[in-house]
């Protein structure tokens, strides 16, 4: 059920997503971008200096991709959290600066990434190997959830129906696919498309899955990425598991 990768498709999600994103921080001030975020431990500034810096670390991967020379996300661990916190309680109008400055890099990385190089295999920070044709939905995934995560009015059942059908591809497919702490799931939308997952989920043709789990794609978005508690949805099979953080 994922959706291919359209690679200049998705990078103009993320221009769109982008211009949304400024839009609702339009309407903030400095007093409210050092208040909480709905991220434990971190303040709106938080997310904003990570959304800026999480858009050079992958304009790095797409560097990386077209001319072959490894160029890491970051340079350590420590650098990205210490560029966060340095960068959080800065004023409203530097981190507005910083996000469209650092939207255009990313965009013109995308621009400059040849066709015949958008197959080729960089590595994340997590370790994990990822095509370079899916850099941009790995942005637009953090640009419309990290939307959310400043709480500023922005919803999960607002988020974009093409993004709400790849991000549930990516994340049963990919994040969750044989991950050890989800039994054996499958997930359905009203409209009766299907995704399979958790552990054990490609073990034994045609076995059926443990648990069922029906809803609305953003209820089961929100539900799969810790942002919203999955109440709507209806299971078979057990109770609604928990899922492990992404």
């Amino acid at each position: 059920m994922t959706i291919p990768p359209d690679f200049p498709r998705d990078a103009a999600a993320v221009r769109d997503a982008t211009d949304r994103l400024l839009v609702s921080l339009g309407k903030l001030d400095d007093e409210a971008v050092g208040e909480p975020s709905l991220l434990p431990g971190w303040t709106r500034g938080h997310v904003l200096a990570h959304l800026a810096r999480n858009a050079d670390a992958l304009v790095n991967l797409l560097t990386w991709a077209r001319t072959g020379v490894r160029t890491p996300m970051y340079t350590s661990a420590e650098a990205r959290d210490g560029d966060i916190e340095r960068d959080a309680d800065r004023p409203l109008a530097a981190h507005l600066d910083d996000l469209r400055e650092s939207a255009d890099r990313f965009t013109a990385a995308a621009r400059a990434l040849p066709a015949d190089r958008r197959d080729y295999r960089v590595e994340m920070r997590n370790g994990v190997v990822e095509r370079a044709d899916r850099l941009a939905l790995r942005r637009l995934a953090e640009v419309e959830l990290h939307h959310v995560d400043l709480g500023v009015g922005y919803l999960v059942e607002q988020l974009p129906p093409p993004f709400l059908d790849s991000e549930l591809g990516f994340l049963s497919e990919v994040k969750f696919a044989g991950h050890p702490d989800l039994p054996d799931l499958e997930l359905r939308t009203g409209d009766g498309r299907r995704w399979r997952t958790g552990r054990g989920a490609s073990d034994g043709a045609g076995a059926g899955p443990d648990v069922v789990v029906s809803g609305a794609p953003a209820d089961l978005v929100g539900w799969l990425t810790g942002r919203g508690d999955g109440g709507r949805l209806t299971v078979q099979g057990g109770p609604l598991p928990a899922v492990p953080p992404l």
